[in-house]
């Protein structure tokens, strides 16, 4: 025999039984005292109940976004992510995995915020009810994975790009030219005599030096370009959409930077004594009925045309030309 409560007459498991009324006060209670924001999107994916602390997180009134599509609150490059997530709910039982996406504040700033989706089914005709969206301010938390994904694209001594971040740049960068069927460019520089250095001035010295090349560099290429540290003393830079004679000219301003900064190299032999740098300037066309396809093509005529500057007496630079297959996509 079970005990009832305070002479309701309702048994324990009675109590386990709600009424619509409890359901729908309960679902205010929730909504109403919580930090992420509940959004209710009706089959046609319209809102029709967005809860209040979307003016504490976005700063809007939630009357002013019912009746809205959720277009109205997302960035607009980021509405595919939150299409594919929506599509994938539709298939899911359980709610969908978060993505992350930007949405428009009324300040006209927006704020990265996690959504997660959740498809309500009539049970009679399995037809779509509802959508619920759980929405989640995640700005903080992504700030800091910024952080630590520029961190680990970055070179520690110079700032530059690292390895890492070069290959990912050139195989980007490549697949763009044979795409467009255009041009573009790598630089790879080494500075002259550099081992002479490090052992005449020590590695402190040396690596104060490698701050200030890499500061010029910076200063020297276009804003388009990208800049890394390929290893050592060595410094590439792609440079996208760039023919021979541009490539050219942002070859010649980094070699010129670099011999500007006047550092004093007594075993360089060339410069005055100063430190110099030997440049490689390689440029990738793309043309019909060609057959070269790997990006490391282009790094392999970089290097090519560095080891013939060198050749040549160092502080200068040497050009390299080759063809790319245009209009195709190589699996790299």
């Amino acid at each position: 025999m079970r005990a009832s409560h305070g002479g309701t007459g309702r048994s324990d498991g009675d109590a386990l039984i709600s009424t619509p009324n409890e359901d729908k006060t309960d679902f205010q209670l929730l909504t109403e005292n919580s930090a992420d924001i509940i959004c209710r999107l009706d089959p046609d994916l319209v809102i029709m109940y967005i809860s209040p602390s979307v003016f504490a997180v976005l700063g809007w009134m939630p009357d002013e976004l019912v009746g809205k599509p959720p277009e109205w609150l997302i960035v607009a490059e980021d509405m595919p992510l939150v299409a594919a997530g929506h599509d994938v709910s539709l298939h899911e039982p359980l709610m969908s995995r978060p993505v992350t996406v930007r949405m428009n504040r009324k300040s006209g700033a927006f704020t990265w915020m996690e959504v997660n989706a959740s498809v309500v089914r009539d049970p009679a005709t399995s037809l779509v009810k509802e959508t619920v969206i759980v929405m989640r301010d995640v700005t903080e938390r992504k700030a800091h994975e910024d952080l630590l994904e520029n961190q680990a694209l970055t070179d520690g001594l110079t700032g530059l790009a690292n390895r890492r971040a070069f290959d990912e740049a050139l195989d980007r960068e490549w697949l763009r030219t044979l795409r467009e069927g255009t041009h573009m460019s790598l630089l790879l520089l080494d500075l002259d005599h550099f081992k002479s250095f490090n052992d005449d001035y020590g590695h402190q010295v040396g690596d104060d030096c490698l701050r200030a090349v890499a500061m010029a560099v910076r200063t020297s290429i276009r804003a388009t370009d990208i800049a890394c540290r390929y290893g050592g003393e060595e410094i590439t830079v792609i440079l996208p959409a760039a023919d021979a004679a541009a490539a050219y000219n942002v070859g010649e301003a980094v070699r010129r930077a670099i011999e500007d900064l006047a550092l004093p190299h007594s075993g360089g032999r060339t410069g005055g004594n100063h430190l110099t740098a030997s440049v490689g300037v390689a440029t990738a066309l793309s043309r019909d009925g060609e057959t070269v396809r790997l990006p490391e093509a282009l790094l392999l005529a970089a290097d090519a045309a560095l080891y013939k500057a060198k050749h040549l007496g160092r502080n200068r630079i040497a050009t390299a030309l080759l063809v790319a297959p245009k209009g195709q996509t190589p699996t790299l």
